[in-house]
């Protein structure tokens, strides 16, 4: 029952021991890649479900339509500090109960380094408390509206775009649809390491045993993520759709850390279908597609999945937003392979759009090296590693008196 009693582990939202043996024979492991257990640290906060053992530092985000408050928080028996999400289940309706249980049953499962891991998840009366790794540099997104508001360079997008797809590849190696890929959903960590987060997007195509080739099922998107869909999620036709819709928001994330702007932002959903419908294959700078100039950063304020909101490094003493950013040259060029990759990931028909597996092994990509955390790491600017001691901590935790506020009043999302 997810509204027991409090601090207990929410044991209803893992799988049953018997489909424990039913999923995880569908996982595939990729043996390139090693997936590393945590920390003697981090595996003491992997087995904290003690509300009092967590100092919330500050709200570093919303999400989740504005259900969840995203926080950086310490384990105060360790002194790790985590990224903390905190839904009030009273007020999820069915479909959303679901899309919850469904990230933690499947990131209880998942092992890749590029796929955000779930440290622990318990609750605090109706509250569902999920304990994260926290991602120092926040999301792509953030990079953008902070450091690189024209948009990044060519090979920091490859380094992104890199670890993106490579876990991308994993979900749907193990038959899942993420649904909901975008700048946001990628995070960075301090050490460079990027990984992919909004599971709770994430659908399964195998059913009773079975992978079935497409999806019939079209949740009612948010207007928030619809920019990043492909054109059959947004048709909702016969045909459905499958693993070939995330190629088409790799896309789309493209054009968005190459120009800086959400493409089709400020676009009905009937006209962005039928932009996206007429062809040809956008390019990475195809001033069509986006905002007019007066809101290219509309959505400055926009929250990330995890790791550190802007205000959070405005007060932390190291940077001002001000002064550091690092701008990037409106009048910036992109290799042929660069086009080349969007391009295949735009393509109308799914069936011509390359797998993820195919589109690691595209050009674009081979420049990239073993090192590639490293080459990261000296593309951007100094991680943000602890709070600011200007933040109270805010101990012991209390449910808020009040709700959070509507959607359209919020300019935090995942």
């Amino acid at each position: 029952d997810c509204f027991c009693t409090s601090r207990t582990q929410v044991e209803s939202l893992r799988p049953e021991k018997q489909s424990e043996t039913s999923i995880r024979q569908y996982l595939v492991d990729e043996p390139t890649l090693s997936w590393s257990r945590p920390s003697t640290r981090a595996s003491e906060v992997l087995c904290s479900t003690n509300v009092s053992h967590y100092e919330l530092q500050v709200e570093i985000g919303r999400g989740f339509d504005n259900l969840t408050s995203v926080h950086l928080a310490r384990h105060t028996p360790t002194g790790t500090l985590v990224t903390i999400k905190i839904t009030n289940l009273e007020n999820c309706n069915e479909e959303r109960l679901k899309a919850l249980q469904k990230a933690v049953i499947l990131s209880h499962f998942f092992r890749h380094p590029n796929i955000t891991t779930y440290w622990t998840v318990f609750t605090v009366g109706s509250w569902l408390w999920v304990i994260s790794p926290f991602m120092a540099y926040g999301s792509a997104s953030q990079l953008l509206r902070t450091y690189f508001p024209e948009g990044m360079s060519e090979t920091l997008i490859r380094n992104i775009l890199f670890g993106a797809v490579r876990g991308l590849n994993y979900l749907h190696q193990n038959g899942c649809i993420h649904r909901s890929i975008k700048a946001s959903h990628i995070l960075i960590s301090g050490d460079g390491l990027v990984t992919l987060s909004g599971l709770s997007h994430l659908h399964s195509l195998v059913k009773h045993g079975q992978r079935h080739r497409a999806v019939y099922d079209f949740p009612q998107f948010s207007t928030s993520v619809q920019p990043w869909l492909s054109p059959e999620l947004l048709r909702q036709d016969l045909h459905g759709y499958n693993v070939k819709s995330d190629i088409y928001s790799v896309g789309i994330t493209a054009c968005e850390l190459a120009s800086g702007q959400v493409p089709f932002q400020d676009m009905h959903r009937t006209q962005m279908l039928l932009q996206k419908l007429k062809g040809p294959p956008y390019s990475p700078l195809d001033i069509s597609i986006f905002p007019q100039s007066e809101s290219r950063m509309k959505n400055s304020q926009s929250g990330v999945d995890s790791g550190i909101g802007e205000s959070v490094l405005v007060s932390s003493g190291t940077h001002t937003v001000n002064s550091d950013r690092l701008h990037t040259p409106s009048s910036k060029t992109f290799s042929p392979a660069f086009f080349s990759l969007v391009q295949l990931c735009l393509q109308q028909d799914p069936e011509k759009r390359p797998s993820a597996s195919s589109l690691l092994s595209h050009v674009f990509f081979k420049q990239m090296k073993e090192e590639s955390q490293d080459s990261i790491l000296s593309l951007l600017p100094p991680a943000y590693n602890k709070p600011s001691i200007s933040l109270p901590p805010v101990l012991p935790w209390t449910e808020p008196e009040c709700d959070f506020p509507d959607e359209k009043d919020s300019y935090w999302e995942f």
